[in-house]
């Protein structure tokens, strides 16, 4: 008998509307941070009774991390997601005033910019990594970001009225071309950083399975591959969110020289995913509600 149709990141539709987008970012902009939080509270909770779909992957999520799941930590949980959503308006806006930022392992990039030396960054969809990119920004760590962006296209379009110059950051992974590894080659050898998810399979599937809170789940093979290729090191970093203003940004180190042999590859490559794997169900530890992948993440078929 066929199994029912796999949700995967690829193919949950953005929520919202272009409309409803745009009004949150003409609201923070126009009366503030505090009104627009108030008014995202309504939205969410909207949102939450009437999407059975988007309560049920959050219920599935806390009864593995925490064991139990009630209707206050899904309403949580998708409120963490929407507000870290509209802060990355505030973010991008070079609004910075509205919060508080600690950094953990900042040294690890400092020696990098010291250096001149390119690194991939490993992170997840965990808390905000436009908050670790901005911050890179600030303080002279260049950082791009690798990956496929059109299942956000109207949150991202958005963002980019308030600040033209971050597409100039993105570099899109298209399913019939494979330039983007010397677009990602050039940023390295500048001695640039480029970012890259590691808790979602991309197009290519190139993907390990791996254990995850104590289950299987699929976890990306191709960043170590490319960071093999180019031999540079990985750093995996995290931009955890602490309502109501506060981010917590970490940086530490993956592997300083990833190398994958033609012979044992494949297992190299799980190995580096386990790894990733373990790290993270660190960091969403610490923050379980900054866990922002809506879909059957433990669904391996």
């Amino acid at each position: 008998m066929t199994g029912a149709p796999r949700t995967t990141w690829l193919n949950v539709a953005e929520r919202g509307s272009a409309l409803g987008i745009a009004f949150f970012v003409w609201l923070s902009t126009a009366f503030g941070r505090a009104p627009a939080r108030l008014v995202l509270r309504v939205v969410v909770f909207y949102y939450v009774v009437f999407h059975a779909s988007l309560r049920r992957v959050s219920a599935d999520y806390w009864r593995r991390v925490r064991g139990s799941a009630g209707f206050g930590r899904v309403y949580g949980h998708v409120l963490r997601f929407a507000e870290a959503a509209l802060d990355r308006a505030f973010i991008v806006s070079g609004k910075h005033r509205y919060f508080r930022v600690t950094r953990h392992g900042n040294e690890h990039l400092e020696r990098l910019r010291a250096a001149r030396r390119g690194a991939i960054l490993v992170g997840a969809h965990v808390g905000s990594f436009e908050a670790m990119r901005v911050n890179g920004d600030l303080e002279g760590f260049r950082i791009n970001i690798l990956g496929y962006f059109k299942n956000a296209r109207m949150l991202n379009a958005a963002l980019e009225k308030l600040d033209p110059s971050a597409s100039a950051r993105f570099i899109a992974i298209e399913p019939s071309q494979v330039d983007f590894v010397m677009r990602v080659k050039e940023r390295i050898d500048r001695g640039e950083c480029v970012a890259v998810m590691g808790d979602r399979v991309g197009l290519d599937r190139r993907a390990a399975t791996v254990d995850f809170f104590g289950a299987e789940a699929q976890f990306p093979t191709g960043p170590y591959l490319l960071a093999a290729i180019l031999k540079c090191p990985i750093y995996l970093t995290f931009g955890l969110y602490r309502a109501p203003d506060r981010y917590e940004l970490y940086c530490e180190p993956f592997d300083l020289e990833p190398k994958v042999s033609r012979e044992d590859r494949d297992e190299a490559l799980r190995a580096y995913a386990q790894r990733f794997a373990s790290r993270l169900e660190h960091y969403v530890g610490l923050a379980p509600d900054n866990w922002f992948n809506f879909y059957d993440f433990w669904r391996v078929s």
